[in-house]
C-alpha cells in the first residue's frame, strides 16, 4: 500500500473522535494516529480518552462513543507526552485535518500545557483537498471510486483512517499528474492560509500588517490597539488564539 508515495520521513495518517467542533468548548475522546514510514513499515497509536465533559448525544450517533466507554479512560492531559513522541518529526496525513483535526489537537496539546505547537513547520497532505479538485464528495464516496470498497465502522477512527490510505493510494494510482512526493501533495492549510491562527481571530492585510478580523475591530491593525490582544488572554479564545496573541505581544511575530 502507497508504494508509489516518495517518504523522505515518517508521515501519520490520523484522525479524530470528537464530544463536537468547537476549538474552544470540545475535547478529544479518541485518536487513531497510523506512522507510515520511509521503508513503508507502519506503526499504530489508537487511544481513546475521558474528555472531563459529557458527551452530546448529538455526537454519540455519529460516532458510538458513549460516556460509559470512556469512563474509565486516561486524559488527554495524562497521554500528551505519549502523543506528542508518536507525532515528532513526522508529516501529517488524513481527511479534512487542515481545517478541523490539526487545529483541534493543537488547542489540546496546549491546553495539556504544551508551551509551542508541534504542528507549525510540518508538510500536509488532505485527501479531502485532492478530492475536490478531482472529485468532490465525501470520505464513504472517495473510497467507493478509488478503492471500490464500502467503508465499513464509518466515524470510527481507525476505520476512517484506513479509508483514507487507500483513499489517497487510489488517488496515486488514478492521476498521472500527481507527483508522489510529500512535497508536490503538500497542502498545509496554516501557513498558506493569511490567517495566523486556527480560529481566524488575527490576520494580515495587502500590506502584510497583522489585523484583527472580529468585533468592532475587524480590520483594524493590532499594532494600533495592543490592549484588546492583552484582554483577549483573559477571555473565552481558544488555546491557539492566545499563543498567537502572546508572540504579538511579546514580538516574535510583526
Amino acid at each position: 500500500m502507497l508504494n508509489s508515495l516518495l517518504l523522505q520521513r515518517p508521515l501519520i495518517f490520523f484522525d479524530l473522535e470528537t464530544t463536537g467542533v468547537s476549538l474552544t468548548k470540545d475535547k478529544i475522546i479518541e485518536l487513531c494516529a497510523i506512522k507510515i514510514m520511509p521503508d513503508k513499515s507502519r506503526t499504530i497509536l489508537l487511544q481513546r480518552f475521558y474528555p472531563e465533559m459529557p458527551i452530546p448525544p448529538s455526537a454519540t450517533e455519529i460516532h458510538g462513543i458513549t460516556d460509559e466507554m470512556v469512563r474509565n479512560e486516561p486524559t488527554f492531559r495524562e497521554k500528551r507526552n505519549e502523543i506528542v513522541s508518536f507525532f515528532s518529526d513526522c508529516d501529517l496525513a488524513g481527511y479534512n485535518i487542515a481545517k478541523f483535526d490539526i487545529p483541534l489537537l493543537v488547542e489540546e496539546l496546549l491546553r495539556a500545557g504544551l508551551e509551542e505547537n508541534p504542528f507549525e513547520k510540518v508538510k500536509v497532505i488532505d485527501s479531502l483537498s485532492i478530492y475536490f479538485k478531482k472529485e468532490p464528495r465525501n470520505l464513504a464516496a472517495a473510497l467507493k471510486f478509488y478503492a471500490n470498497e464500502e467503508i465499513v465502522n464509518a466515524h470510527s477512527a481507525e476505520a476512517d483512517v484506513e479509508a483514507t490510505i487507500k483513499v489517497l493510494n487510489g488517488q496515486l494510482e488514478k492521476y498521472s499528474d500527481l507527483i508522489p512526493t510529500i512535497d508536490s501533495l503538500h497542502k498545509n492549510f496554516f501557513q498558506e492560509s493569511e490567517y495566523l491562527d486556527y480560529d481566524r481571530k488575527f490576520s494580515r492585510d495587502k500590506k502584510g500588517e497583522i489585523i484583527f478580523m472580529f468585533g468592532k475591530n475587524k480590520g483594524l491593525p493590532v499594532a494600533d490597539n495592543l490592549g484588546m490582544v492583552k484582554w483577549m488572554l483573559d477571555k473565552d479564545f481558544s488555546e491557539h488564539t492566545k499563543f498567537i496573541a502572546r508572540k504579538i505581544l511579546s514580538g516574535e511575530i510583526i
